[in-house]
């Protein structure tokens, strides 16, 4: 009778397991153990999207809790680096910051749309005079980044915002450019990214000092409007850019850009990821860098953070995978 009962364990065991590998090998959970214990923001999809095969952690929670979120540094590994890829030596910082921040959460309670069909909008000159915005607004989440506007080009690049990645030298200070609607996404790449958004929480004094262009002093945004983006999305970007692990003594170190980290952001949220705005005129250094000012290309030449050319051969080979669809595709 035992050796009746233990084959009947035994089999429930093999037959759990063998359901749980065909279920994670379908991704009908499309999410990893740790996030599923408590997040059910992310909807499950029945098929993998089309650029799952990148991900080693395929829809992992984008935004950092206070809860957990060093439970979660081990897990992936962030625990190991330094910002911008980790939160090693930091994770006091990232304490104090998540503290002033009223939720963490990634979509609203309201919002039950599975399998969303996302549109990332670059601030490339290419945008300008496209008359996408009708075709931008009609997505079920719009990503946008730094201080990249709306107001006055909705022809171009629409109305909407769903997130819109910041970090301190590029988020709007004018209240014009106020959006009641969006959430804000700090993308940290220095302690001092961290410290700048506590003291504009606590209404404290900001020093300019440590950051490469004057920082907003002021935040337009609203407290339960702002998360901070999980590091591993960052480091994510930076493997697939295929960087080194470390950069020769004479060259300096280069980073994502924000719109790379967007893409990015959007795989972990997405099941469809279409992008816009990320073409650009190398041939001519005088065409506009962005759809809007009057900034041109030869900016873009002097910028020593960036790695152009391996951003432009990414992006090529994510849209020759039809990994993704670019809408200002020529």
């Amino acid at each position: 009778m035992r050796a009746y009962h233990v084959a009947i364990f035994l089999s429930g065991v093999f037959l759990y397991y063998v359901l749980h590998c065909m279920l994670w090998g379908a991704n009908i959970y499309w999410m990893t153990p740790v996030d599923m214990k408590r997040r059910n923001k992310i909807q499950p999809c029945l098929s993998e999207p089309a650029f799952a095969s990148l991900l080693r952690y395929p829809q992992l929670h984008p935004f950092l809790c206070t809860s957990d979120f060093k439970a979660l540094a081990s897990v992936y590994g962030s625990n190991k680096y330094d910002l911008p890829y980790g939160m090693k030596s930091s994770e006091d910082t990232f304490q104090t910051a998540l503290s002033h921040l009223e939720s963490c959460e990634l979509f609203d309670e309201s919002d039950n749309v599975p399998c969303k069909r996302c549109v990332v909008v670059g601030n490339g000159g290419i945008l300008k005079n496209t008359m996408l915005g009708e075709k931008i607004d009609s997505y079920d989440v719009i990503i946008r980044m730094n201080n990249g506007p709306v107001l006055g080009y909705e022809k171009e690049v629409g109305r909407r915002t769903t997130f819109r990645l910041f970090y301190p030298e590029s988020v709007f200070s004018d209240p014009i450019h106020y959006e009641p609607n969006v959430t804000a996404i700090l993308t940290a790449f220095k302690p001092l990214d961290l410290k700048w958004l506590s003291e504009l929480l606590i209404g404290g004094k900001i020093n300019s000092k440590g950051f490469w262009k004057k920082p907003a002093l002021q935040l337009i945004y609203k407290p339960y409007q702002i998360r901070i983006l999980d590091p591993y999305i960052i480091r994510t970007a930076y493997n697939l850019l295929k960087f080194p692990e470390v950069f020769p003594r004479n060259v300096k170190p280069k980073h994502p850009t924000t719109g790379i980290i967007a893409i990015i952001f959007a795989f972990h949220i997405c099941h469809e990821v279409h992008i816009a705005g990320f073409k650009y005129n190398f041939s001519d250094s005088g065409s506009l860098l962005h759809y809007y000012g009057n900034t041109t290309m030869s900016l873009m030449s002097k910028n020593v953070y960036h790695n152009v050319t391996a951003e432009q051969t990414f992006l090529k080979d994510i849209l020759e995978k039809n990994y993704v669809i670019n809408l200002t595709q020529e």
